[in-house]
């Protein structure tokens, strides 16, 4: 048999308190949003109540003998032995019932739980306004726990206030005190916790977690890291979290926030924008055993280890939420032609243009101007070619690898300019483009790059004399878009015509961008039909422009609709193609 990886360690409630008061067990601060809902903290309770089972604990010893801890750290007496890898909702319910604590909920807003019980009926429910006025109902169970509180002097009150509401029998107050000490003594209630020995690496834990947990959310090396900061570095975490929930709030009397129009993020977007700057990783399982305190070369854990790994991760944190580079950075995404979040496909692409963009900046002191271009250009690739979807880590990891060979502003813009040629070559232009613009996907890179290409040309709206870039400012607000995206050949016009595949019918080459009101005025009209009707409102020579920025041959409604969908996809890739180059142009 293997060697056994864990130990089986019995817990009461109580001591499971105790050992969380003393930072035995890492859970600072209630440490994450609070996402369970109240009703499931009810039915955990009604569980115990009823001697059900509640599941396992599963905890990840840290590493760290009893000599090397000290005391005072994040108010704590002890610096944790245990990490929750299993089981931090129900012990954040449990410690916050029992102890009355304030817990944050989704928008990072502190919150108490309180849960009612009825003794009479022997039920729990989440408290509401009709149980507070309630003398049958205990409002908030978490006074029965409070420190000096008296289990019979409680339960002569709740009988006395019962009292002056109604009669009750002997038997009655007898089953109400019986249920009354019940709950009270769930404070020695039994929990079984698995504590996994501190030399199992992150991988082995993870899959520890999925298989004593097939229906929970797998864990990844984010998690787990900051997990860590929640225990050596609350107050990073905390603002990593406050800078997210700010991040999705529009500011109020011209507040400067990091509120914008691109990313919502989240804090393992973030940090991983912190660790490829301080540690030029993008995987991140290296640096979760850096931060542990682990020397990869001894296998050993030190506590001056981890403090130092810690530093660069503070130090690099500064730069990462400075709102300055926060907004500075999203010039970029303008510059590439992208108006706003709503033609990405892939937040990591925004994610580490920013790692580029901050690593640009304070580590090669490229010039502000210069750097703007090159990693708008740089994003533009990667977003057209979705150089991030997929292993995100290891394409950014080689990036970031090829940084090593230079020293200077000159060597990074050299290095980014060489990937990007070796990308988008001739032959991708003409032959690869064409070819990916051939799907019905619904969130095509090449129809999102031809979009902001449409941006980057000042190009107008379709069969309209305003600007596409104009129309697709994210600040506009309406109940209905100002652009929409209209088939070029109506679906019910080709079904009509016996062409009923989505493969055909939804092509980035049958889509164009219209006002609204000529979307609903167009509806399933056959093109030769309205397209005449709609030409007549401009001259030849605005045809003429606005035919080619719309990728759009002269007479094209005339055309057999496949044809005119092979013709169209190698013009957008042209149009791609004059967009990008737009980008360098001074």
């Amino acid at each position: 048999m293997a060697d056994v990886l864990f130990k089986k360690v019995d817990y009461t409630l109580k001591k499971l308190i105790e050992d969380l008061k003393m930072g035995e067990i890492g859970l600072p601060d209630i440490q994450r949003p609070f996402v369970w809902p109240r009703t499931k903290v009810r039915d955990l309770f009604d569980s115990m109540y009823r001697g059900f089972p509640i599941g396992y604990l599963l905890f990840w010893e840290n590493g760290y003998s009893d000599a090397h801890r000290t005391i005072g750290v994040d108010e704590k007496q002890k610096v944790p032995r245990l990490l929750i890898v299993d089981g931090q909702q129900r012990l954040t319910s449990l410690y916050a019932v029992i102890t009355a604590s304030v817990v944050k909920n989704r928008e990072f807003h502190p919150e108490r739980i309180r849960i009612s019980f009825n003794p009479i009926e022997e039920r729990f429910e989440v408290l509401n306004s009709a149980i507070e006025k309630d003398a049958e109902w205990i409002p908030d169970v978490s006074v029965i726990w409070q420190p000096g509180a008296s289990n019979r002097r409680f339960i002569d009150d709740f009988l006395d206030k019962l009292k002056t509401r109604c009669q009750i029998t002997q038997e009655a107050e007898d089953k109400i005190a019986s249920a009354i000490e019940r709950l009270e003594q769930l404070k020695d209630y039994p929990l079984t916790a698995l504590e996994i020995s501190y030399s199992v690496n992150e991988d082995s834990v993870a899959e520890i977690f999925v298989r004593i947990n097939s229906k929970g959310t797998p864990l990844n090396q984010a998690d787990f890291i900051l997990t860590l900061m929640s225990v050596f570095w609350d107050e990073g975490r905390k603002e990593l979290e406050d800078f997210c929930w700010q991040a999705k709030r529009p500011p109020v009397r011209n507040q400067t926030t990091p509120f914008n129009h691109y990313l919502l993020p989240s804090p393992d977007q973030l940090l991983r924008v912190n660790v490829a700057l301080g540690f030029r990783r993008a995987r991140l399982e290296h640096v979760y055993s850096l931060l542990r305190g682990k020397d990869l070369q001894t296998k050993q854990f030190s506590e001056e280890q981890r403090e130092k790994q810690f530093d660069i991760l503070r130090k690099n944190q500064i730069l990462v939420l400075n709102l300055q580079n926060w907004h500075e950075f999203f010039k970029v995404l303008r510059r590439a032609g992208y108006t706003s979040s709503q033609f990405i496909s892939s937040q990591m692409t925004i994610v580490y243009s920013y790692s580029l963009w901050l690593i640009g900046k304070r580590d090669f002191k490229v010039d502000l101007y210069k750097l703007r271009e090159t990693v708008a250009r740089w994003f533009f690739m990667a977003s057209l070619t979705g150089r991030y979807t997929g292993s995100s880590e290891s394409r950014m990891e080689q990036d970031l690898a090829l940084l090593r060979n230079t020293d200077n502003a000159e060597g990074f813009v050299r290095i980014l300019e060489e990937q990007i040629d070796a990308v988008l070559t001739q032959d991708y232009w003409e032959f690869t483009l064409p070819n990916e613009l051939e799907t019905a996907a619904a969130r095509n890179t090449g129809q999102f790059a031809y979009y902001a290409s449409l941006c980057l040309l000042d190009a107008p709206v379709l069969y309209s004399r305003m600007r596409v870039v104009d129309l697709l400012d994210p600040s506009t607000k309406a109940k209905r878009s100002a652009l929409e995206r209209h088939h070029l050949f109506p679906r019910s016009y080709l079904q009509r015509h016996n062409i009923k595949e989505n493969r055909l019918i939804n092509q980035p080459a049958n889509y164009a961008l219209v006002e609204w009101s000529d979307n609903v005025e167009i509806s399933d009209s056959a093109p030769a039909s309205y397209v005449p009707k709609i030409e007549d409102r401009f001259s030849a020579d605005e045809l003429r422009d606005m035919y080619r920025l719309h990728a759009l041959p002269n007479k094209w409604y005339e055309m057999e609709f496949q044809e005119f969908l092979v013709e169209r996809r190698k013009r957008m890739a042209e149009v791609i193609r004059q967009g990008f180059m737009k980008i360098e142009e001074v």
